[in-house]
């Protein structure tokens, strides 16, 4: 094969939301196009207009965008190579189509639907598999058994056809596979798969052949559920005369159940509670809601760490890597065979470790709509301060208020386990002296509040558990929290005193 730029493509239908192993397979096309300093495409291959749903390519594009994954030609990204989407290429497959039929490479198809399933039914009835195939097609009603006027004079009545790959018979085909190595099928278990539907689209057979040679790929990366599709585009490269630019395979491991065995589906996340899309997705048709890494609060670095990890190693302890530390390591050779399992606790470490990762400063910027959405006006520098407090409490953003409310609301209610527990009949008077002690402490930080507080304690003789445990419960609402004098310095003076008086007056 000549040596020519390395030029890669993500090729997905739009026929739902993006799963994360196709994220993966985005990901693993981006990174050897980075590497091997080449181009990234995206193809949207809409040949089965039968599947279309409605926003699933901008799904698709939007998707891409979040994980950093830009491509550098596609739909709505520009390049010499478009169309893009093979509904706007149609037109050309069919000439593609003609050339296998001219050359012997393919035939018409006359077989109805009823014919087909009618065979299929009659094959299952006796045990059977049916197969449109080398041991089949002579019986069939195709130009392979029609004569000659006969298909002339079907086509020119506007009979309805498909046109199917003649598979040649007993013929060993073997493709080197980046991942897998050497591969050998033999044609006699392949079946004559159509290549021209009779609703005037190609199958994805035909059209990614042809799309790949026309656009350059050099390599076509994807999962290995096409892998038994290799050995017939590697004779449609051959009835094309197109082998000395066909490009290389290579075919990704699948992402595995938790438990380790099966493919990892929808159903998996829905019944273990995690996402297995990189956005949440709401059905066109149904308007079911399904959750995304992106809403679950996932920073897009951590999924995309996460994946790239999933059937890649990089041959080091190392488990933390930014995209571009990616680009410049990943390599082909580095994938695995078997597949991977999924774990879902691994995932949270993942962003646990990109979170914690972050400033104070930085988080206050994710944590800022949170705050907006309810209706709360806080400093910033208190924010900062507050997330620098309770960060290393956190996986994600949405932590932050679940381990930290109380620092933006004062407490609704009291902790009912706490108060019986804590709340004495002499709470009440200590609390209010703890206040009295509040007012002269300056200045107002930790160190100061501390020391006052363990003077006057210690000039009372009353014991320490006694009462921070209640002040705890006034300041917070239950038995939670940093430091206790900390929570004082974050809430400042006014609000500390107010909230121990508030609780003086709430707790009966």
């Amino acid at each position: 094969m000549t040596e020519r730029r390395i030029r890669v493509r993500f090729a997905p239908s739009p026929t739902g939301p993006l799963h994360m192993g196709g994220v993966r397979t985005a990901l693993f096309n981006y990174l050897f196009a980075r590497k091997n300093g080449g181009d990234f495409l995206l193809r949207i291959e809409d040949t089965d207009q039968t599947r279309y749903v409605p926003g699933a390519e901008e799904y698709i594009v939007e998707s891409l965008k979040w994980c950093g994954l830009v491509p550098d030609e596609g739909p709505g990204f520009g390049g010499s190579y478009g169309p893009y989407r093979q509904s706007e290429r149609k037109e050309m497959y069919a000439q593609y189509a003609q050339q296998l039929i001219d050359s012997g490479w393919a035939y018409y198809a006359f077989d109805t639907p009823e014919d087909l399933d009618r065979l299929r039914s009659e094959a299952e009835t006796a045990g059977q598999v049916f197969s449109y195939s080398q041991h089949t097609r002579r019986s069939l009603c195709n130009s392979l058994s029609l004569s000659p006027e006969e298909v002339t004079e079907r086509i020119e009545s506007g009979a309805s056809y498909a046109i199917r790959f003649k598979m040649p018979e007993e013929l060993d085909v073997t493709g080197d596979d980046l991942i897998r190595g050497s591969v050998t099928f033999n044609t006699r278990e392949l079946d004559d798969k159509v290549l021209f539907k009779s609703d005037g689209m190609p199958t994805y057979h035909l059209a990614n052949v042809v799309d790949d040679h026309l656009m350059e790929i050099s390599h076509v990366i994807r999962g290995e559920e096409w892998l038994p599709s290799m050995p017939l585009h590697i004779l449609l490269y051959r009835a094309f005369g197109w082998e000395e630019t066909r490009p290389q395979f290579a075919h990704l491991p699948l992402i595995l159940k938790p438990q380790g065995k099966g493919k990892l589906s929808k159903r998996d996340g829905d019944k273990l509670g995690f996402p297995v899309f990189p956005l949440l997705w709401k059905d066109p048709e149904t308007g079911d809601i399904s959750r995304g890494y992106r809403e679950d609060g996932y920073f897009s670095e951590a999924f995309i760490n996460l994946i790239a990890l999933l059937g890649w190693n990089p041959g080091t302890e190392q488990e933390i890597f930014s995209i571009k530390e990616l680009s410049e390591i990943f390599s082909l050779d580095r994938v695995v065979k078997s597949g991977s399992r999924f774990d879902p606790e691994k995932a949270k470490w993942f962003n646990r470790s990109y979170l914690q990762q972050k400033t104070a400063s930085e988080l206050a910027e994710y944590f800022q709509p949170v705050l907006d959405s309810k209706g709360l006006t806080v400093a910033r520098e208190q924010v900062v301060a507050i997330i620098d407090e309770i960060k290393d409490r956190c996986d994600f953003v949405a932590d932050i208020w679940t381990n930290g409310y109380y620092f933006f609301e004062a407490p609704a209610s009291y902790d009912e386990k706490t108060v019986a527990k804590r709340w004495k009949p002499e709470t009440p008077a200590e609390m209010e002296a703890i206040a009295g002690v509040f007012e002269s402490v300056e200045p107002w930080d930790a160190t100061s509040i501390k020391e006052q507080f363990s003077t006057f304690m210690n000039e009372k003789g009353w014991n320490f558990g006694g009462v921070m445990n209640p002040l705890r419960l006034c300041l917070v609402g239950g038995n939670m929290g940093p430091d206790l004098f900390r929570i004082c310095e974050l809430l400042g003076k006014e609000e500390a005193i107010h909230r121990i008086r508030m609780a003086i007056e709430k707790i009966k």
